[in-house]
């Protein structure tokens, strides 16, 4: 059976040390995010993934989830867990106090949804699009739709969709034809068909508020002529209370490689009471909204599933006897050796953690630039956090779950044929990680969206003025710390790569814009790395002097240094491998005829 152990001490230590997350404590929900308050609450987080969330992760995805007339019913125990997560305040914890919320940094709502997600993804997707729900209705949403919908929300008694996609209309929302049509009382009658729809329809909430792009009557064609409507499950009185069933109902759950235990639902809407939120023809922006705070929530799934295939890999290769070490026995006692001996099961047990590590500080760093940009008085500040977020919200997303689908693959195959049959769950990992390469933006339009819309964006400013100065300056300060030293020089190599990928971008993605696609992932990649590398410099930098004053554990800060010299080695020399893919071009790629393949 797999286990989960949430990694409080890393998380901790990425925020305090690494990320110094007390410099902020001036900024609002910050001055209540004390170390001490913070460990306690991820200690109660802890203990609920732990205890509640996990035990139910592989009987969930064993049963699935059952629809009978129009009605979803989540796997069993799914529908208790929810109760205890919301009556503990989970779902509000980031939330605005005003309606019910805790008020705390966006940066601690991830660390608990990393838990969630490594814990039992299915179940964590249930409250994790209300999120982006709250934050559109937030951002864009009539003070009377804030007070209607935002209080029920963020308790969690009320859960959250997102309605984009179409059977013929995936990545190209200008093609959809969801219809909306205005009515004498201000509202609109939606009727379409939405397919994917995750957590769409359940038991688990008292109603679900679907957000629903759609189009008006005469509206433009393409993205311009899109707006943005809220389709309660139930319809909402004016003191709040629940009304007659809308007419939206799900006419089919979708039978999936992975997330079992989540509803994937096609969601029908036949003249179904909505109503506008924010601009007519202006919803696609809107919808950026709850789809950019979705993207790095997917960020984390893409760790947070390597993280657990990676702790189970670790168990089983200390257990598993089999040949012995190249080296000579090491556990001359016993028939054979652990497989933890063996360079290959190492090079593996080792990627996927330097992976889960750097890209653990990396999300939070991501994180603490949304704290940043909705809290800092300051408006550069502001600005630059918002500039940060353009660059490594599509990064963080096409990477992590590359990675992270990558490592649990690795993991598994720490466990030979064992890792492949159900019992032992790793195989669970690696189905559920497949899907998070695919939805909320396919990681081929996460690059080309940072190649395309996000790199040349205010004339470069994202990258010129706040990215290259941030790890450059870092990196060539901690040059003239001779420990930080190698770290540093390496880190500086691999951003002069991302330079080089830039220029020959500028200087041939014009003149063929087929180049800048062939060269979009690959150069997403080489940025990927090169943050890390920089994330792997701070952890350095924090863990040798917590070593120096005598402080913390001294094996898993030296562990630090072992990871990040294994990163630098191991996995940052890719940046320049990437870099010769870049340069290649897009000829080879276009070269063959269609009826060729």
């Amino acid at each position: 059976m797999p286990s989960y152990n949430a990694p409080v001490r890393d998380m901790l230590f990425v925020m305090y040390d690494v990320l110094n997350m007390d410099a902020y404590k001036d900024l609002e929900g910050f001055g209540e995010a004390t170390p001490d308050v913070v460990s306690a609450i991820l200690d109660e987080g802890a203990k609920i993934t732990q205890e509640v969330l996990q035990p139910i992760n592989l009987s969930g995805d064993e049963e699935g989830c059952h629809l009978a007339n129009g009605v979803v019913t989540p796997p069993k125990g799914f529908k208790e867990a929810y109760k205890q997560y919301i009556e503990g305040g989970w779902g509000g914890l980031t939330g605005d106090p005003e309606y019910g919320g805790q008020g705390l940094p966006y940066v601690l709502g991830v660390a608990m949804n990393e838990m969630c997600c490594s814990a039992n993804f299915g179940f964590s997707m249930y409250p994790g699009l209300t999120h982006g729900a709250i934050d559109a209705i937030e951002q864009h949403g009539s003070k009377e739709q804030q007070e209607m919908y935002l209080p029920k929300l963020i308790s969690g008694e009320w859960a959250g969709t997102m309605n984009l996609t179409e059977a013929q209309a995936g990545t190209d929302l200008g093609l959809i034809r969801t219809k909306a049509s205005p009515q004498p009382d201000g509202t609109y009658l939606v009727s379409g068909t939405k397919i994917f729809i995750s957590a769409g329809e359940h038991d688990m909430s008292e109603n679900i508020i679907h957000l629903v792009l759609a189009r008006l009557p005469d509206a433009p064609t393409g993205t311009q002529g899109i707006s943005l409507f809220i389709v309660p499950k139930f319809l909402v009185n004016p003191d709040g209370s629940l009304g007659a069933r809308n007419k939206v109902v799900c006419s089919r759950l979708e039978e999936k490689m992975g997330i079992h235990s989540n509803a994937t639902c096609v969601m029908n809407f036949e003249d179904a009471v909505g109503y506008l939120i924010g601009q007519p023809n202006k919803g696609l922006r809107a919808m950026f909204t709850m789809m950019n705070a979705a993207r790095l929530g997917v960020a984390v799934q893409g760790y947070s599933m390597s993280e657990v295939a990676y702790q189970n890999a670790v168990a089983y290769s200390k257990d598993r006897l089999q040949m012995r070490a190249l080296t000579g026995p090491k556990a001359p006692d016993k028939p054979a050796d652990p497989i933890i001996v063996h360079p290959d099961i190492r090079r593996n047990l080792l990627t996927a953690r330097a992976f889960n590590e750097g890209a653990r500080a990396m999300a939070y760093w991501t994180a603490l630039q949304v704290d940043i940009a909705r809290r800092h008085p300051d408006a550069t500040e502001r600005q630059k956090a918002e500039d940060l977020l353009g660059l490594l919200t599509p990064v963080a997303k096409a990477y992590f779950t590359d990675m992270g689908f990558l490592t649990s693959s690795m993991c598994l195959q720490c466990f030979g044929g064992h890792g492949y049959i159900r019992e032992w769950g790793v195989e669970q990992f690696v189905r559920d990680a497949r899907i998070a390469m695919i939805y909320e933006g396919a990681n081929g339009i996460q690059a080309l969206d940072l190649v395309g819309r996000k790199l040349p964006a205010n004339n470069g400013r994202a990258l010129m003025e706040v990215f290259f100065p941030e790890i450059g300056g870092f990196c060539e300060q901690a040059a003239a710390d001779p420990e930080l030293a190698p770290f540093a020089t390496a880190v500086l190599g691999a951003l002069e790569h991302l330079v080089d990928a830039g220029q020959w971008l500028m200087e041939n993605g014009m003149k063929n814009r087929d180049n800048a696609g062939a060269a979009a992932t690959d150069y997403l990649y080489i940025m990927a790395l090169t943050t890390l590398g920089y994330m792997w410099i701070r952890q350095v930098k924090a863990a040798k002097a917590k070593l120096a004053a005598g402080e913390g554990d001294p094996q898993f800060l030296n562990s630090k240094v072992i990871l990040a010299k294994f990163f630098v080695e191991r996995m940052l020399p890719d940046t320049a491998a990437h870099l010769a893919k870049i340069k290649g071009g897009a000829d080879t790629l276009m070269a063959l005829p269609a009826e060729a393949f």
